[in-house]
């Protein structure tokens, strides 16, 4: 049987999985970035044993990715920064998604009982 940290840290993953795979493609412009950061807050929160979601977007990458001819670009991983915290049976795991070498990379930063 799983103990309850790896429970824990089980769904930050599932809650890392759907923030990215359902926002990713998102048409986003610095007007658009503050509300689609709230949306995704509030849509991970839902989610069983999440505690907190702080979402976002980096206006400097962001600058950097909107194509001037349009006007916006789409809502990717390296676009964003995220942390996320579950609490399962008493065990609260707070994780981080940050630009790590050019990729968006997902880790717990701590296990806590």
């Amino acid at each position: 049987m799983p103990t309850e940290s790896e429970v824990a840290c089980f769904e930050a993953g599932i809650k890392f999985g759907t923030l990215y795979h359902q926002f990713t493609g998102t048409p986003v412009d610095h007007e658009s970035a503050p509300g689609l950061e709230r949306a995704m807050e509030e849509a991970i929160e839902n989610q069983p044993h999440c505690t907190d979601v702080d979402v976002e977007i980096r206006e400097d990458r962001l600058a950097e990715a909107i194509d001037p001819v349009i006007g916006y670009t789409e809502l990717h991983g390296p676009l964003m920064d995220v942390e996320i915290t579950v609490e399962y049976e008493g065990c609260d795991v707070h994780t981080r998604m940050e630009l790590e070498e050019g990729y968006p990379r997902m880790r717990v930063v701590s296990v806590e009982r």
